[in-house]
């Protein structure tokens, strides 16, 4: 009798949630849980002190900014430059290669977090010192072989300064701005890896006890947030972390620094990406929110979300500055399509840290990428390069995404 009874009950319940209107219009159950809401800034807080931190990630933005600044100042030297990449003695007092006294005596560095990042290169140290290495290589050859030639004409196989409208470009014997491949290259090997694949990433937001403490609200020893929290906001950092920035509301201030942030700016001030900025900023706010909630299904579609996002940041600018040298060639305009050819390279380079969102994987494979370089080096680099490589290219980027070489290339 009691079976009856409840059977009775639940036909009732839904009869009441699925019966119709005046109009007959069938009314739908009403969904008893609240969606969460997304904040309207970046702005997060417990008992009454905000638990948002990315000072490291300041810090390490404010070094790379030093650093390429330095590239074009032909009175840096080499122990400077790479005591600026690699910060090795700064701790301890010895070195002062930064403007910046914060800098110096910070602990963190550029290089310790090249090509570091968990998904991709923990079980990856081969590949991750090549890339340490290579992109050493491309700032110590700044000085030893372009800052020699600093009032030389450039040439074919020889580094020099070729001019750029009212402006001097200084390159390499391949036509190759040094400053501007290590600046972009930057992009893809520190700021877009350590967000994407290391602190977007589930192998450390959830490592450890971070899912359990983030439960139970225990925060890091000596601070106010829980890891989790505090991995989530050392991604927000590479993206909206720089000197300065108003992080409570980045997309006032957007293209403020000249790394990821600038690049940002610049796709989402293309009417075919217009929204693009709005689309990570309020996906970063959204993951965030959720860690607070404990809703780890949404923080993750959240993270999809930025990944798909900043990786067609990076796609989008490296096939446009290909398609912008190839035009700057047509008009024989030399110095302008080897500037934007040097941006390009960085870009190209760049797009080995992208990661499919779907599958977990990196977009692009190393022997792509190290074939796209190729391509963009070999022989007289820049020199010889043509508009039939050029736009292959480009349309071997624009393939892994869906946006057209044309799109991004205007």
């Amino acid at each position: 009798m009691a079976n009856i009874k409840q059977l009775l009950l639940l036909f009732t319940i839904i009869s009441v949630f699925a019966s119709c209107s005046d109009d007959g219009t069938i009314i739908e159950p009403i969904d008893p849980v609240n969606e969460l809401v997304n904040p309207t800034t970046y702005d997060f807080t417990r008992d009454g002190a905000s638990t948002v931190s990315f000072t490291g990630q300041t810090e390490r933005i404010g070094m790379a900014t030093e650093m390429v600044n330095a590239m074009s100042n032909f009175e840096s030297t080499p122990e400077q430059l790479l005591e600026m990449y690699t910060n090795q003695t700064a701790s301890g007092g010895d070195a002062n290669p930064f403007l910046d006294a914060d800098l110096n005596a910070s602990s963190k560095s550029i290089k310790s977090k090249v090509a570091a990042s968990r998904d991709f290169f923990s079980t990856n140290n081969a590949e991750s010192s090549q890339i340490k290495v290579e992109i050493e290589r491309l700032i110590l050859a700044q000085v030893t072989e372009v800052f020699p030639n600093q009032n030389e004409l450039a040439a074919k196989g020889v580094a020099g300064q070729i001019a750029d409208g009212s402006s001097a470009r200084y390159v390499n014997g391949g036509g190759l701005e040094y400053n501007q491949a290590v600046a972009k290259s930057l992009i893809g090997a520190l700021m877009v890896d350590q967000m994407l694949n290391n602190y977007l990433s589930p192998s450390v937001l959830d490592e450890g006890l971070n899912v359990e403490n983030n439960d139970n609200g225990i925060v890091v020893e000596g601070q106010v947030y829980t890891n989790m929290e505090h991995k989530w906001d050392e991604a927000f950092g590479y993206i909206f972390g720089a000197p300065g920035t108003d992080f409570a509301q980045p997309l006032n201030t957007l293209g403020g620094d000249g790394f990821l942030n600038k690049y940002l700016s610049r796709v989402e001030g293309d009417n075919d990406f217009t929204g693009i900025a709005s689309d990570i900023y309020e996906a970063l706010k959204l993951g965030r929110a959720a860690i607070v909630a404990k809703d780890y299904d949404l923080r993750d579609e959240q993270a999809a979300i930025i990944t798909d996002r900043v990786s067609e940041v990076v796609g989008v600018r490296a096939v446009f500055y290909l398609q912008q040298g190839k035009n700057a060639l047509a008009n024989g305009d030399f110095g302008g399509a080897f500037h934007d050819l040097s941006e390009g390279y960085g870009f190209v380079f760049s797009l080995r840290f992208l990661k499919d969102s779907n599958t977990g994987q990196a977009l692009f494979a190393k022997s792509e990428v190290d074939g796209f370089i190729q391509q963009l080096t070999q022989g007289n680099g820049f020199w010889d390069i043509g508009a039939t490589t050029l736009d292959q290219l480009s349309t071997d980027i624009a393939s892994k995404f869906e946006f057209t070489v044309n799109q991004a290339g205007s």
